[in-house]
């Protein structure tokens, strides 16, 4: 099989086309003796001349330049054919990241309610902590990436779609039944046995940097990355816990946890969606945004 490019064959047909070599080099963003160099190439592997050489300026096909040149321009019209279903395929494909808590609390809603809108849409998702997750955004293993935690980094762009909060979590017996009571704030507990989250994880960053606020230090007996096995561990008093509020709201209105709050520090806690400056995202992927925007809200209004 004869090892021609379709660069050779786009050359070839620019080359006729706008009847110059300069024109052809403009048009391709090619240097003027690339596009020589391509001609001569082709017409090498062919064993065949394609353009009559001669000392008028303006380019003329030989017979077998002419057969060529009608082959060479069906070959690319069935390249743009083949690469416009592989685009029209992908248009339809979210290749999303989601950090745990996102992934968890967030997405399920979301999903379901866009592919309502949207039943053609389809999904590949990926999971894992917010560190992970943005790695896989920079790497173009995902498009799109829900995380919370947001990096300096000048490559992606961010938007946030919600604000959440964190919260210290217990279980439900007379202790801290009796010091929910009385009003005690998270800030108090300090000091009892803590269950954290991975280290990559954006919980567990903005916990460190509320642990810091307050100048607190408190034991941390166990880490895990995923916070429903936390908040079974806490239920089961193995050790408190600091969590993103829409991950215990579920429990705590259910009566099978008891949530105390911080004073005198900000407690939110921002989730964003994010994306690379340089990616231009396709419409569906644009309307996916659009609607976790709009539809966040009304989901953490309804915890």
């Amino acid at each position: 099989m004869l090892d021609i490019s379709i660069r050779q064959l786009e050359v070839l047909v620019a080359t006729v086309e706008f009847c110059s070599f300069t024109r052809a080099a403009e048009e391709l963003h090619l240097t003027q003796s690339t596009i020589s160099m391509h001609i001569r190439a082709l017409e090498e592997l062919l064993g065949v001349r394609l353009i009559e050489r001669g000392a008028h300026r303006r380019v003329t096909l030989t017979e077998d330049g002419k057969r060529v040149y009608l082959a060479a321009k069906d070959i690319l019209e069935q390249v743009q054919k083949l690469q416009s279903l592989q685009e029209e395929g992908e248009r339809d494909v979210l290749k999303i990241g989601t950090s745990t808590v996102p992934a968890q609390y967030l997405l399920p809603k979301l999903l379901s309610g866009f592919t309502k809108k949207h039943p053609n849409a389809r999904y590949i998702l990926r999971r894992g902590d917010s560190d992970h997750i943005l790695g896989c955004l920079k790497k173009g293993e995902v498009r799109i990436a829900f995380t919370g935690r947001k990096e300096g980094d000048s490559s992606l762009h961010f938007q946030q779609i919600a604000e959440d909060k964190l919260v210290l979590v217990t279980n439900t017996s007379s202790l801290y039944s009796n010091l929910a009571a009385q009003g005690v704030a998270a800030n108090d507990l300090l000091t009892l046995p803590m269950i954290a989250r991975t280290e990559g994880s954006g919980t567990q960053h903005a916990a460190q940097v509320f642990l810091q606020q307050l100048n607190a230090n408190p034991p941390i007996i166990a880490r895990m990355e995923n916070p429903e096995t936390i908040k079974m561990s806490v239920m089961e008093g193995m050790g408190c816990a600091i969590l993103s509020n829409l991950a215990v709201a579920d429990e705590v209105q259910a009566g099978k946890m008891l949530s105390f709050s911080f004073t005198g520090i900000d407690d939110s806690r921002k989730l964003y969606v994010a994306w690379q400056k340089d990616t231009v995202l396709q419409p569906l992927e644009q309307k996916l945004i659009q609607y976790v925007r709009t539809r966040t809200s009304d989901i953490l209004l309804s915890k």
